[in-house]
């Protein structure tokens, strides 16, 4: 039996993209649902929500403006860029491939709808409204576009939400002392979301069969897209009842629309809204740590009351921004080396808790309460010393959540309250004393230089006496001191000799260069070392600085100010094959190499390719590749003084490593960094694999083929 539906005679009636003759089906301002007009839902639905909304909004930002400041609005056209490249182009989201796409239809069906459900707002008030370029042939080419999207965003919803609710990746999964998953939420936002594509199907699907039914032609029925089901599906169905039809689907678009819009700022979608600023406003120079307060000059922090993140609003207002994008993905926890083994931390549920916390802080109703320390409530001491720093997690993260400068202010936090882990206090005293965290006399610094002395000799400058050069090779203490490490330091000097050019190490005039020390959280220490670092390398009058050691490449780089231009010894050698001022022996090994991108020179410097074009100019170097490798190499554990560390975890992160060399049939692993080749070479010998497998630095390796 047909329904009916009151409908206005003389009521406009609504043009269809394509069709050049009028419908039955009447535009929302001028139908009435339940004997109501739709003008005045289409008024207060909008009203009431934008209102919520508002209110909503404005108390997300008040931890923002309590915060403390940060610096994000330089070299806007490079933000511009990484907006478009990847906020908007989603360019992170395929690195896992299956939820990627997903993501990608998803988030690009939604730019393309957006268009079409403002439209359908403002259609309940102001019938003749129409967006400039959507008339005529631009309105069908939209109206074509629109159609595809709407379909591949439902169907991209109902894989999400299996995979979601019932294939369930370990990585969403969320440990029983941290609370319940987050899957319901998911699959309810999917849900909505489909009910948004559902209802625009309804919407369209019904005024092309009114249409038809009319006696008419349809405007635009693409085969197998949502509406052309809806069509198939009302086809036979009275004109009042698919008025009736129409209705009902506008008005439920728009309910869910605004639903959706005051769901987003409560949980995980906030991401929703806050992804696109938080990727505009993430910071552009790696590996890189952020002053311990903005605006504070070095010399002012003695004058501050407190170090470093104690409560909730000692972050930045950028670094909140951060928690309240996190799309909660879990592709940070899956790529962290500290979560691999088993140590108290998971960079996703350091992001979530302290979110939490900040929503549980400043309530949508009632007084705020911002000031409860985190440490020991929200976070744990082990899983903030955890961190290695290695940035696998932000290398991740499609929104560009950072994680270093957050562990950084934590620790400076705790250190600013005498808490610092038991390991670790020998050698920070041992660096505050003698500069290095051995805690050896400054003059056995240059002791290496002694044993190759007659074949290569080193100029180790005294800089109160005047001595110059133009290349310093920067040591660092860990290939100064220790007694295997130092071989790279030999290593170095005879390749540098071989390439032609004339360097000098600064010996006891050389502090540790603090890259450890500052991402511990000792920034008075670092200031320091710093200070004295930078008047003996100013002293000794060097154009540039070579090392073989990427922390000290890095904390050079980028934790020092105003020096000459710092290179890795693999960029030296590269520079020199080239220009043929270095030759190789014609050897062949029979062994296979795996090059291990070190954090430090790979992720946080971008040297991923000097490396490996050294080690492909090696006549006879047989080269494989581990999966994981370039910027999703595994940390071996020895970043943030990790070195000294002994933290509660189930494996060594070397030894994970090491696994996956054999896995790629390695004989020999090469890095480029003293502290991979430490932890390699350990966890070689407790994997059982000593006299099977072997790690050499790549200064090393390099050294033993030149023709000398």
């Amino acid at each position: 039996m047909e329904t009916t539906h009151e409908v206005v005679a003389a009521a406009p009636v609504e043009q269809v993209a394509g069709a050049a003759h009028d419908l039955i089906i009447n535009l929302p301002a001028h139908s009435s649902f339940l004997g109501i007009p739709v003008w005045f839902f289409a008024l207060v639905i909008p009203a009431v929500a934008i209102g919520l909304f508002a209110y909503i909004m404005a108390n997300r930002m008040k931890p923002l403006v309590l915060a403390n400041p940060d610096f994000r609005f330089n070299q806007i056209p490079e933000r511009v860029f990484r907006l478009v490249k990847f906020a908007i182009g989603q360019w992170r989201q395929p690195r896992y491939m299956t939820a990627g796409l997903l993501h990608i239809f998803i988030f690009a069906g939604f730019m393309i709808l957006s268009v079409n459900s403002t439209r359908l707002v403002i259609w309940g008030l102001a019938p003749d409204f129409q967006f400039p370029g959507l008339n005529g042939i631009g309105g069908t080419i939209y109206q074509f576009i629109k159609e595809i999207a709407a379909t591949l965003v439902l169907v991209s919803c109902i894989i999400a939400a299996i995979r979601r609710g019932i294939i369930k990746p370990a990585r969403y999964a969320v440990p029983p002392a941290l609370g319940h998953d987050h899957t319901g939420e998911a699959v309810f936002v999917l849900a909505m979301i489909s009910g948004l594509m559902l209802g625009d199907f309804f919407y369209e699907g019904t005024k092309v069969a009114a249409e038809v039914r009319s006696g008419h032609e349809a405007g635009m029925l693409i085969p197998l897209t949502g509406t052309w089901w809806v069509y198939m599906f009302v086809k036979n169905a009275s004109v009042s009842t698919l008025q009736h039809v129409n209705t009902w689907a506008y008005l439920v678009h728009e309910i869910i629309f605004f639903s959706f819009l005051n769901i987003l700022p409560l949980g995980k979608h906030f991401h929703v809204i806050t992804s696109l600023p938080n990727v505009f406003l993430s910071k552009l120079n790696k590996g890189s740590v952020k002053p311990v307060k903005w605006g504070i000059t070095e010399e002012e922090l003695d004058d501050l009351e407190s170090l470093g993140v104690k409560k909730a609003t000692d972050f930045t207002w950028k670094h909140i921004l951060d928690f309240y994008s996190c799309a909660d993905c879990g592709r940070c926890s899956d790529q962290c080396p500290a979560n691999a083994v088993g140590r108290p931390l998971s960079p996703r549920f350091v992001t979530i808790k302290c979110r939490d916390k900040i929503f549980g802080a400043f309530p949508l109703k009632g007084e705020a309460l911002p000031n409860d320390e985190l440490i020991g409530t929200v976070l744990s001491e082990d899983e903030i010393w955890s961190c290695t720093t290695c940035g696998a997690c932000e290398e991740e993260c499609p929104i560009f959540i950072e994680y270093i400068d957050k562990m950084v202010d934590l620790r400076r936090g705790m250190v600013d309250e005498g808490n610092v882990p038991q390991s670790l206090q020998k050698p920070l005293s041992a660096i505050e004393k003698r500069g290095n965290p051995y805690g050896k006399m400054e003059k056995k610094r240059a002791e290496w230089t002694k044993e190759i002395e007659e074949e290569c000799p080193v100029q180790v400058l005294n800089p109160k006496k005047g001595e110059t050069c133009d290349t310093l090779y920067f040591v660092d203490s860990i290939t100064s001191f220790d007694d295997q490490i130092c071989k790279i330091a030999q290593s170095t000097a005879r390749v540098l000799t071989a390439a032609g050019v004339e360097f000098g190490v600064l010996g006891p005039a050389e502090k540790d260069s603090g890259h450890e020390v500052r991402r511990f959280g000792e920034e008075m220490l670092f200031m320091s070392l710093k200070e004295q670092n930078t008047e003996a390398i100013e002293a000794s009058g060097a154009k540039r600085i070579v090392t073989a050691d990427p922390h000290a490449l890095n904390a050079l780089k980028k934790d020092y100010d105003n020096l000459p231009p710092v290179e890795h010894i693999s960029q030296v050698i590269l520079k020199a094959v080239k220009q043929g001022k270095i030759q190789f022996k014609n050897e062949e090994t029979g062994k296979t190499y795996v090059y291990h991108d070190p954090c430090y020179l790979g992720r946080h410097n971008l040297l991923y390719e000097d490396p490996r074009q050294v080690l492909d100019a090696i006549p006879g170097l047989h080269r494989a590749e581990m999966e994981k490798s370039r910027d999703r190499s595994f940390c071996c554990g020895g970043g943030g003084l990790m070195l000294f560390y002994e933290p509660e975890e189930e494996t060594r992160m070397g030894k994970l490593r090491v696994e996956m060399a054999k896995e790629a049939g390695a004989d020999v692993v090469v890095t480029a960094c003293p502290f991979c080749k430490v932890n390699i070479e350990d966890a070689i010998k407790t994997s059982g694999l000593e006299g099977i497998m072997e790690v050499i630095d790549l200064v090393e390796l390099v050294d033993q083929h030149l023709v000398k």
